[in-house]
Parts: C-alpha cells; structure tokens; sequence
C-alpha cells in the first residue's frame, strides 16, 4: 500500500485470481490493510464487514480513503472506501480490538481427510487442458500463491449436483514470519476463494459454466484467534439459502489442531443468464 496521504492509499489493480475483473479478497485485503496503517499496532482486527459495490478494474490502481470513526478506550472503528473512475467499488467497516481475556468456547471442526493425500489445485487444473481453449490455458494454469487443496472436488466444467456443505485446507508459504497484521489481510484475501461457488453446489453449476452470472455483493468476516498462514488451515462452507438471484453463504476457518480462528459469511449474486 503506498500512503497518498495521511488517511489516503493507493493499492493495486492487477495481479489477484482473475483477470476480467478485480478478485474481491483482493480489494478487501487492500482496505483492511489501508485500515492497518491508522491503527494502533497493539489493536488486531475482530471484524470487517463490507459492500462489493461495482466491479473492480485491474488495469489501474484502487484509491482508498480511510475514515477514523472513533478510538475508544478498548475498540477502534474504521471505515474504507474503495475508489476507481472516480465511483466507489467497495466500502469497508471495521473494528479493533485491544487483547482482553474472557471465556472461551468453540464448536469442533469437522472430521475431515488431511491435506497430506489431496492433489493441489495446479494437479487438478492439468486433467482439463485438453477441455479448455488454448487462448485461455495460460491464464487457467498460472501459478498462485495460495495453495489449496479441496476436499471431494467437482468436474468444473460438467459438474454434478452436490451437497452445498464442502471442505478445502489452503495456506499461503510466504506468509511466514509476517506480522499478526499481514496475517489478517492475508487471510482476508483468501477467505473470498471458493465461498460463493456453495451456492452453486446444489444446482450443478460452477464458475465455468455460461449458465449463469455471478458476483459478490457483500462479505463479512471475524478473526477469533492468532493466524499463521503459512500452515495448513481448514476452510469449511455451506450455504442454507439460495433464492430470488441471490446465495447465501458462510465459513468457518480453523487451524490443523482444530481451533477456530476465523468466520465468514458472504451473500452472491447468483443470477440466470437468459438467451436473447
């Protein structure tokens, strides 16, 4: 992030998971890491809610202007525009909290396979080439800095229908040795893969299919404990409710020895393409 100014960032556009237009874990990482830079360093995110506003632009560079709604004696409140063309794209609460002790309780994680056996994402990607256009395989197979590995994965060209509830472990090795900040955002970034695609689950859909539009309109996400990225850590999905264009979506992320350190929930536009 390159400070502008006091409360102004620039970020940048290009270079997140897709080409077309601006991943939006990118666009959320980038503002909590605007948000970061006018924090008190002992005070970690606890929560972020935000709007996909219009679709991002990654020829240029995102502006984001941070507003300082409040410090308070234990939280601080932070709200983040996201601004290209001149129109915002995204915008962004979020809250910080000081350490305080309290008691704890958490649901288990999910009795699951390990990562260990699981092909990654680059092995899958490769039993489709002979499916995908050449134009396209460069972009299909570039390598990616998070490492995932899902748990029972679809065709994604000729899915079946399948239960909403789906598993996967990702981590990200570069994130070693990163601040508890940079741990947050890094997560952030990621918390936005393969979310939206529990709606699609049900009907036999996947973002390779031409049947439908999809797009994220709005994500919310809660850090409960320490995160370190660079290890294994389960990211476990559902999705109760798909309706009127709209799914409904959430996660619960923990750490291969079964902490819960973080929790998402997401709403996408998941929208018929009807023939002209």
């Amino acid at each position: 992030m390159e400070r502008l100014e006091v409360d102004l960032f620039r970020g940048q556009g290009s270079g997140g998971e897709t080409p077309t237009r601006i991943y939006g874990g990118q666009v959320i990482a980038q503002a909590l890491a605007a948000a970061y830079r006018t924090v008190p360093e002992e005070r970690l995110c606890h929560s972020l809610h935000a709007y996909f506003i219009r679709p991002g632009d990654p020829s240029i560079p995102v502006i984001y202007q941070v507003d300082r709604s409040r410090d308070g004696g234990s939280f601080t409140t932070r709200r983040v525009v996201a601004i290209q063309h001149g129109r915002q794209i995204l915008n962004m609460a979020a809250s910080f909290h000081i350490q305080e002790e309290g008691w704890d309780h958490q649901h288990p994680m999910p009795d699951v396979e390990g990562p260990e056996n699981l092909p990654n994402r680059e092995e899958l990607r490769q039993h489709y080439l002979d499916r995908i256009p050449e134009e396209r395989r460069a972009e299909f197979l570039r390598p990616r800095p998070i490492e995932i590995r899902e748990i029972d994965p679809r065709d994604l060209l000729d899915p079946e229908p399948a239960d909403d509830r789906n598993h996967l472990w990702f981590r990200m090795e570069a994130a070693a040795g990163q601040s508890p900040q940079m741990q947050h955002i890094l997560l952030a970034y990621a918390s936005d893969m393969n979310l939206l695609g529990s709606s699609l689950r049900p009907h036999g859909l996947t973002w390779f299919r031409k049947t439908q539009m999809t797009a994220s309109l709005d994500h919310a996400m809660w850090f409960h404990g320490p995160i370190r990225f660079q290890n294994w850590h389960l990211y476990t999905m559902d999705s109760p409710w798909t309706g009127n264009a709209r799914g409904f979506n959430r996660g619960a992320i923990y750490t291969r020895d079964g902490k819960l350190v973080a929790s998402v929930a997401q709403e996408g536009l998941v929208r018929p393409i009807k023939p002209k």
